[in-house]
């Protein structure tokens, strides 16, 4: 035949696309053209195909006088990226009648190195989700890929080192009839690729324990709150207090991630290339420094790609130096703190990403960051306070749900045995709160998995105060003059103390609690 079609498939936003790989051959002048918008990347699939057949026992497209045309379907989407490797070369052989096998339910991905040895590629999980919705039941992928395309059930997935692997596997053409006592029996080779099924989940492992810390116990009450609640917290204090390493312990009383959330975020890493092509096992924990761009934190690009508020998806968006960040790139965090996503526009189409994050923010209390020192003197000018106070704005304030304060530490507690409370033990709180919430959702018109995410309907449906308990948030709200937005998030802060205490109503002092951990401020 001169006419072959394969399947293989590329990213689309977040999501996958599959991509029909058609070849043609005809006589004429040595050509081999690829049509349907290739990028440059795509385009050099000719150099790389071309010569990883010849190293692999085939002849190369360029070593024979005819016309070879590769058409990538749909023809109106941009192809982007070295995924139609794989696929090019397999129907090329099928093309020139080198090989035979069916086509039909089977996806190629994959980038050929010029020895035709199969090289790992970004983005492979959702690709996988794409073609098993699509009722494909094999596809066959570089090794590496191969432990995340796996997290998929209900589709074979083959991991393969070489090109030569993958046609010695699916090629048909070799198939032997023996005969033995008057019957027919086919022969097949031994298959060389074993689908790959097993999948290990590891413990979270993290490099920083609450009981390292010496003191900060108001600090680390605010955390654990955080994490029962999801809440979102900032940090002040002065330099050299322990802001950053209460947040990078933070992440170890998150709970464990379910297989979808594993899903999920191991599909939003793999198409950046953060992954490293492994699984992402624990919450994310994204740390983007202070002079971060815009694009960078938010997402964006001419063709629009997630942002560290994406990848930071069901883990932890951590902000050391808050108030250093572009005042353009603080105020874009108005959408995702509120709606737990954000929206790009661009000409070529609009993008929603998730970024269901808790936000942990750390700053020093003035540009000197000794303002409040027992130890050091405050040298910042009024001038310099008030523009170091205006960077962050009363919108973005009044999302932060915890505002906690982080002190100097007295040095003989320095010297003392860490003997607080592990993380592990805060952690199993954490559960225990985020257990109780589970159940209370089951009633609620919407998917919510933690306090932070309840709206003002779902607060008026599941969370009832007494006479007496909403007398004093009404009395305290009218007293620190707090903002609608801040009211309820007293409620939930609330809520989620009450949850912590296994306390079925929420009494006045959780109020009361809830309330100490408003910006000390006016907003």
């Amino acid at each position: 035949m001169s006419f072959a079609k394969v399947y293989s498939a590329q990213i689309n936003l977040l999501t996958g696309t599959i991509v029909t790989i058609e070849t043609d051959l005809s006589r004429g002048l040595n050509a081999f053209t690829i049509v349907g918008l290739p990028d440059k990347a795509v385009d050099e699939a000719r150099d790389r195909v071309g010569s990883a057949l010849k190293n692999s026992g085939y002849e190369s497209p360029k070593s024979k006088n005819q016309k070879t045309v590769v058409s990538l379907a749909p023809a109106d989407l941009k192809k982007e990226g070295p995924y139609f490797d794989l696929g090019i070369a397999v129907a090329y052989l099928l093309a020139t009648n080198e090989i035979k096998f069916n086509t039909e339910n089977k996806i190629f991905l994959g980038e050929l190195s010029l020895n035709g040895d199969l090289k790992s590629i970004r983005g492979v999980l959702p690709l996988v989700q794409e073609a098993k919705h699509q009722g494909f039941e094999e596809i066959y992928l570089p090794k590496e890929n191969a432990v995340e395309a796996a997290l998929v059930d209900g589709i074979k997935i083959f991991g393969a080192d070489t090109l030569k692997q993958v046609i010695e596997h699916i090629d048909e053409s070799k198939i032997q009839l023996e005969e033995d006592d008057d019957e027919i029996r086919k022969t097949k080779k031994k298959i060389t690729l074993q689908p790959k099924t097993e999948i290990i989940f590891e413990k979270i492992i993290t490099n920083a324990d609450f009981s390292d810390i010496r003191g900060q116990e108001g600090a680390k009450r605010g955390l654990e709150i955080a994490a029962a609640g999801g809440h979102n917290i900032a940090m002040s204090g002065p330099p050299g207090t322990g802001k950053t390493m209460l947040a990078r312990a933070f992440s170890g009383l998150l709970p464990d991630l379910s297989i979808d959330e594993v899903l999920e975020i191991t599909g939003i890493h793999s198409i950046v290339g953060a992954n490293g092509g492994e699984l992402v096992k624990n919450a994310p924990f994204r740390s983007p420094h202070h002079t971060s761009s815009y694009v960078s934190l938010i997402g964006g690009g001419t063709f629009p790609k997630p942002g560290e508020v994406t990848l930071a998806h069901r883990g932890v968006l951590f902000l050391d130096e808050f108030p250093e960040f572009d005042k353009r790139v603080m105020e874009s965090l108005r959408q995702p703190l509120e709606d737990n996503i954000v929206t790009i526009s661009r000409a070529k189409g609009t993008a929603v990403f998730p970024s269901n994050f808790i936000l942990v923010a750390a700053m020093n209390p003035c540009p000197c960051g000794n303002q409040g020192n027992k130890q050091k003197a405050c040298i910042c000018k009024q001038n310099d306070l008030d523009r170091y106070k205006r960077k962050l704005s009363g919108p973005i304030m009044d999302r932060i749900d915890l505002w906690i304060t982080v002190s100097n530490i007295d040095y003989k507690k320095l010297g003392e045995k860490g003997d607080g409370e592990r993380s592990e033990t805060i952690r199993e709180r954490v559960i225990k709160a985020r257990k109780i919430q589970k159940e209370r959702f089951e009633k609620a018109e919407r998917k919510i998995t933690s306090n932070s995410e309840m709206n003002v309907k779902d607060l008026t449906l599941l969370i009832k105060l007494t006479d007496e308990v909403r007398s004093l948030l009404e009395e305290s709200s009218e007293r620190l003059a707090l903002s609608a937005r801040a009211y309820h998030r007293v409620i939930k802060i609330a809520r989620t103390i009450a949850d912590l205490e296994n306390s079925i109503d929420i009494e006045k002092h959780h109020i009361l609690e809830a309330i100490q951990y408003r910006p000390k401020v006016q907003i």
